[in-house]
């Protein structure tokens, strides 16, 4: 056979390929379901009909659709689901996984503007910054005259500016430079009730860590110094771990692997708790409240612990439900206690 006949039954073999081919497509196109959804809102209201809408259509796709149709509530605003009170259907979750037919009614709801995680950090730490600041620099005029431009002669009171400043500036390069966060939101009335938080109690702390009559701890300078020693180490702890985390893939997002130890002594936390992040900040806090000896410090040292160990005991929960094989010594956040 020539090459002239070799070339022809090649053609003919991919046309008659071809052909094949394009029958399977066209009989699947005549045997695909699409899936018709109609959106209403909490009162039931029709908004929008959706028609042919593919079975791995995901919800996030869906409210893509919905945000062409009404641009004032985009994709993050949203939130679908199968029953008016019933719970809200997650981004990913597939069309044609649902316990639903091909005809799909759905209910939106809005949840009011909506910022991403970068933002609601940034204006958590950025108030305590300069709030602390004013009143450090007497640029608010709030103590009695004749003391309002008196500096405190104590240096616990620079110490403690220089480290509540350090520790806030930290948080905003961690969140700008190191943390991964996911596609997630908060809502803006959360968000003020978090800033409102974080301001509300650096303006308290650093009102009467910076008054005029002031007095220094207890135990002088053995407790300052000591105190400014443990609340470094925990600083240095709490970015060594965020590092980790970041390398690992796994702060903001759900956790590819068991976070370990590395090299870095600081990580080595990793070997009796899940959350060491928490422990250095629950430490830094601590050792900021001795420095101080204040009691809006120790009220808010108080307060985050609490709310961290919440956190942590439900990473924890996460991690040993992911991985089969996690390690059974470790706790959530305080070492072989809690």
């Amino acid at each position: 056979m020539d090459l002239k006949s070799l070339f022809v039954v090649a053609q003919f073999i991919k046309t008659r390929c071809a052909h094949g081919m394009t029958a399977g497509k066209a009989k699947k196109d005549k045997n695909y379901i699409f899936y018709e959804v109609e959106i209403q809102d909490s009162k039931k209201l029709k908004l929008c009909y959706l028609d042919k809408v593919e079975p791995n259509a995901t919800i996030g796709e869906i409210k893509c659709l919905l945000y062409k149709i009404y641009p004032k509530w985009y994709p993050a605003r949203q939130a679908l689901s199968l029953h008016p009170d019933g719970e809200s259907l997650k981004d990913d979750e597939v069309l044609e996984n649902l316990p639903v037919g091909t005809t799909v009614t759905m209910f939106f709801h809005d949840l009011g503007p909506q910022l991403g995680w970068t933002m609601v950090f940034l204006a958590e730490c950025i108030g305590p910054l300069f709030i602390y600041l004013f009143f450090f620099l007497h640029l608010l005029n709030i103590y009695e005259q004749k003391d309002d431009y008196t500096s405190n002669p104590c240096s616990v009171v620079t110490l403690a500016c220089v480290c509540h400043c350090f520790h806030y500036f930290r948080r905003l390069l961690e969140t700008v430079f190191i943390h991964r966060f996911s596609d997630g939101t908060l809502p803006l009335q959360t968000i003020m009730r978090n800033c409102l938080y974080y301001w509300g109690f650096s303006a308290w702390l650093a009102y009467y860590i910076n008054h005029p009559l002031y007095t220094p701890p207890l135990y002088g300078n053995l407790q300052v110094y000591s105190a400014v020693v443990v609340f470094m180490l925990c600083e240095a702890g709490n970015f060594s771990i965020h590092l980790a985390l970041n390398n690992l893939g796994c702060n903001g997002l759900r956790p590819k692997r068991i976070p370990y130890p590395t090299r870095n002594p600081f990580t080595w936390l990793f070997f009796f708790v899940s959350c060491p992040n928490y422990t250095y900040e629950v430490g830094t806090w601590l050792s900021f409240s001795i420095m101080t000896q204040c009691v809006p410090v120790a009220l808010f040292t108080l307060l985050g612990f609490i709310q961290m160990t919440i956190w942590a005991r439900g990473k924890h929960k996460m991690y040993t439900r992911e991985f089969t094989d996690y390690p059974e010594l470790r706790s959530a956040i305080i070492p072989l206690f809690l």
